[in-house]
């Protein structure tokens, strides 16, 4: 029998993915090679743009910034390694890699869910304290949420990564998963694991429901506000900012909850391989066009950039 220190130096996992439907790899292949590319290519694009337009050099950009460089460590830390597993008949990863992704995902994820409170709490101060905005909102408020956010991230990677890893799982080698994914990693131990399910659901309702909660909140004050509001114009200014940020909200908790406040064993598996994938590559590739295709600043800094002073003018 092979113990838990024996397991724990395994040189490699196999990731099984997709590998029970050889038939979807080819499709998933070059769709989700396709999704990467534009990924890449939207979310450089918003960080070019927030970073070099002087008309965006706002927390809200500075706060869309990191969402977007967020978008791409994410993906990145996964989709490489499936694009190669999809590939062929390797399905193997390196111990090391596996613990990296499994870092990665979990202190990322964190990070976003944090990220998302911050700017919806930025939203409320625009909203609702319009006149004290700028005081509020000032650069090293900004800088100290983000870094709390960040913080808070990696500390709770920290402390769920290693518990995970060092998991007895008898010589298991098989991960029914096409990423070293925590729910995939604990399915795989051959313990009782109904301790640190306890304690992943316990985390999840500190970074993933607290601020979701406060999300929620942070928009029943904008929703007061907006109604008082007698201008259809300044309405719709509002719903068109704030209207971005509850589409990518929903978009992120609805996987991160169903795939995370819930039993390791008690989901199906196939179905959550796929609401992975949608939340690993599918909302990274959404949110830039969910930002720009809203939003009359961006589309204008596009312009200023491509067109210099002829795409001024048109403003």
């Amino acid at each position: 029998m092979i113990d838990g220190m024996n397991d724990s130096t395994q040189s490699h996992f196999i990731l099984l993915g997709f590998s029970d439907r050889p038939h979807l790899e080819k499709v998933l292949f070059v769709v989700i090679f396709i999704a990467y590319l534009l990924t890449l290519v939207g979310n450089t694009t918003i960080i070019l743009v927030s970073r070099l337009d002087p008309y965006l050099q706002t927390p809200m950009y500075f706060f869309l910034t990191h969402l977007s460089f967020l978008d791409l460590s994410f993906t990145t830390s996964s989709i490489p390694q499936l694009l190669y597993n999809l590939s062929g008949h390797d399905k193997t990863i390196s111990y090391i890699g596996c613990a990296i992704q499994l870092f990665l995902f979990l202190g990322l994820g964190g990070v976003e869910c944090l990220l998302l409170a911050v700017m919806a709490y930025d939203r409320f101060v625009a909203v609702c304290k319009p006149l004290h905005y700028m005081v509020i909102m000032n650069p090293r408020l900004c800088l100290g949420l983000v870094s709390v956010a960040w913080g808070c991230g990696v500390a709770n990677s920290l402390a769920m990564s290693p518990v995970t890893l060092h998991l007895p799982r008898c010589g298991r080698r098989c991960v029914d998963h096409f990423l070293c994914e925590m729910p995939a990693l604990i399915r795989m131990a051959c313990v009782n694991t109904v301790a640190i399910e306890g304690t992943v659901f316990v985390l999840a309702v500190g970074i993933v429901l607290s601020p979701l909660v406060f999300i929620l909140v942070s928009y029943g004050y904008i929703v007061r506000a907006v109604l008082q509001i007698q201008s259809a114009s300044g309405r719709q200014k509002i719903f068109n900012t704030c209207g971005s940020h509850l589409t990518v909200v929903s978009l992120f908790y609805g996987n991160i909850i169903y795939m995370y406040m819930q039993p390791g064993n008690s989901s199906s598996q196939d179905q959550g391989k796929f609401l992975t994938l949608f939340y690993n590559i599918v909302t990274p590739l959404l949110n830039p066009l969910i930002y720009t295709l809203r939003n009359k600043e961006v589309k204008g800094a596009l312009r200023r950039l491509l067109l210099g002073n002829q795409g001024a003018e048109k403003e």
